[in-house]
């Protein structure tokens, strides 16, 4: 190492031109895998293949459907939703969300299959139609229903009844994601934005699954759009104050750049895909290359500064910061290679972004920087006393007292580490997002005052191929129902259970005596397959009872609330 020490500056300033020209070219090779990087906004993206949840998940969606949504939020200005006007716009908006890319349903208010009986005959029908039609009688009787109905209020109509939503659910073919979901959102806005002009008095906001992944991508991606820049920006000015040089300063800004270039690169042909986490490598890469090129930059300066050509200067400074530079690096790097170990992909990406993006910067900063600053003009004043007070200062004072400082540090750090269990891994999606994203302040909005987009999703197995008529099953569901209705962070419970109550008490007149689940199976199954048959297209029960019907979708909706509570939740809900 000490021979390489001294042999290295002597070989650079040789062949400086060389060095030169093949970094240029190796980097820019490097860069050009750039172009295989794309965005992955999914949720899906932070669990591996052979996660056993993403694996259940995968296969409760297979069982039934997707259930990634749009979700419109319509809040009309006088506070009433049950007006013709309104009425009529969640009509319209309800026919048009049906055209956005993707939508395998769409539920609203306005079509909401509401059952009654007349007479001997089960009627299934849209609970709105012509709204501009309706009497004032026939609004008071919609509001009663929907704001009573337990598949409605708070999910698609608020109990006071003054926010309603339109949601349409999205089955993505996820054969290119980062064009398919901007493809859902730009639709979704614009059919937003014509809602808006058609009906100025109902302010329209849009939330959901799709929109939530949206908002990551547009996000990371417009932080790399400014506060990249705006670090180099700011870095540039630092570094030109600190080292009071216009060609070390470039100089450093370029191999912040190059190393930048060659880690996202790499990666790219790698495979690794951009993330929310990932993306933050390309400002742990700049801080890091900065070290790298000040350590060599301010040794240079200073013995210049004591009299040394240029030549001798930059041997001398490799002499001195190799062996510093090269340990810091590897430590470093070995550090983010060991989030290789994370069960989540996007932080072992982060690790392989910024490690390749290190090992560059290392490279480059002890080779490429010191050839260029070879051949670019430096200016620096020869000095006779170089020495920098402060810092003459501050080891006197660290030297004179060694043992008080030991102790006290020892103590701080002690007092510190103490504190460490107080940190937790939790997270709350929504609060990722700041309040200057439409999305936050949306989904805020929305879970204030209607419904949420954290959802706690069983399969119910009933044991047997039509298991799910069965009462026995019936009431267990409904007793689980009830459990989770009573638990502070539920919003809303969508299970089929309060379907089968309602078929009950239809076909026995209305009579709300009879609002419970069949005491017969065969009655049970007999009712399920006449409101299927009636049903119409799109609005099947698929998305709730699987194929031979032995299991049922039990869907949970719940306030913003973080990983930790939900895992709770969760618990509690298993262990009844």
């Amino acid at each position: 190492m000490h021979e390489l020490e001294s042999k290295l500056g002597p070989w650079v300033i040789k062949y400086r031109w060389l060095i030169i020209v093949l970094s240029l070219l190796l980097v820019f090779a490097a860069a050009s895998g750039g172009r295989f990087l794309v965005f992955k906004a999914d949720y899906r993206v932070f669990f591996s293949e052979d996660n056993p949840q993403l694996q259940a998940f995968d296969k409760l969606e297979k069982t039934y459907t997707r259930n990634d949504n749009v979700l419109f939020v319509l809040t009309p200005k006088d506070g009433n939703v049950f007006t013709r006007e309104t009425l009529k716009v969640v009509e319209t908006l309800t026919e048009k969300a049906w055209q956005i890319p993707y939508s395998i349903r769409v539920d609203s208010v306005s079509n909401f299959q509401h059952i009654y009986s007349e007479g001997d005959d089960l009627i299934v029908a849209d609970l709105v139609s012509e709204a501009d039609k309706l009497s004032n009688a026939e609004l008071e009787k919609i509001k009663n229903i929907a704001t009573t109905e337990p598949l409605l209020k708070q999910r698609l109509v608020s109990p006071s009844g003054h926010v309603t939503s339109v949601s349409a659910t999205i089955q993505l073919p996820r054969i290119d994601e980062t064009k398919e979901v901007p493809e859902v959102v730009e639709f979704a806005r614009k059919l937003a934005d014509e809602i808006r002009l058609l009906a100025p008095d109902i302010e329209v906001r849009l939330s959901g699954m799709v929109l939530m992944n949206n908002a990551f991508a547009e996000s990371a991606q417009g932080d790399m759009a400014s506060l990249v820049p705006l670090s180099f920006a700011v870095m540039f000015i630092v570094l030109l104050l600190l080292l009071r040089s216009f060609s070390t300063t470039f100089g450093t800004i370029l191999v912040i750049f190059m190393s930048i270039l060659t880690g996202m690169g790499i990666g790219g042909y790698i495979g690794f895909p951009l993330t929310g986490p990932s993306v933050s490598s390309t400002t742990i890469i700049l801080t890091v290359a900065i070290a790298n090129s000040v350590h060599i930059l301010t040794t240079f300066i200073h013995e210049m500064r004591s009299g040394k050509d240029k030549s001798s200067a930059i041997t001398e400074t490799l002499r001195i910061n190799l062996q510093p530079v090269f340990i810091a690096s590897a430590t470093t790097m070995v550090g983010f290679l060991t989030m290789n170990f994370s069960e989540v992909p996007p932080f072992r990406h982060l690790g392989n972004f910024v490690a390749i993006g290190v090992v560059a910067s290392f490279f480059l900063s002890v080779s490429f920087l010191p050839a260029l600053i070879s051949v670019l003009p430096v200016r620096v004043k020869v000095r006779e006393n170089d020495e920098d007070k402060m810092m003459v200062k501050l080891g006197d004072f660290v030297v004179n007292k060694k043992k008080q400082l030991m102790w006290g540090m020892s103590v701080l750090i002690v007092t510190l580490v103490v504190f460490l269990p107080k940190n937790e891994l939790n997270d709350v999606f929504v609060e990722y997002f700041d309040e200057t994203v439409d999305f936050r302040r949306a989904t805020d909005f929305a879970t204030g005052n209607l419904t949420g987009i954290y959802q706690i999703e069983y399969s119910l197995p009933a044991g047997a191929a039509g298991g799910i008529n069965e009462p026995a099953y019936l009431n267990n569901v409904e007793r689980f129902a009830s459990w989770y209705q009573e638990q502070p962070e539920t919003l809303h419970v969508n299970t089929i259970s309060d379907i089968m109550k309602r078929l009950n008490k239809n076909l026995h007149g209305d009579d709300p005596a009879y609002y419970r689940m069949p005491e017969q199976r065969d009655l049970a199954a007999q009712y399920l397959f006449l409101y299927e048959m009636s049903l119409p297209y799109g609005l099947d029960l698929n998305n709730q009872i699987n194929l031979d019907k032995s299991a049922t979708r039990f869907t949970v909706t719940l306030k913003s609330i973080s990983s930790n509570e939900i895992l709770a939740l969760d618990q509690r809900a298993q262990q009844w």
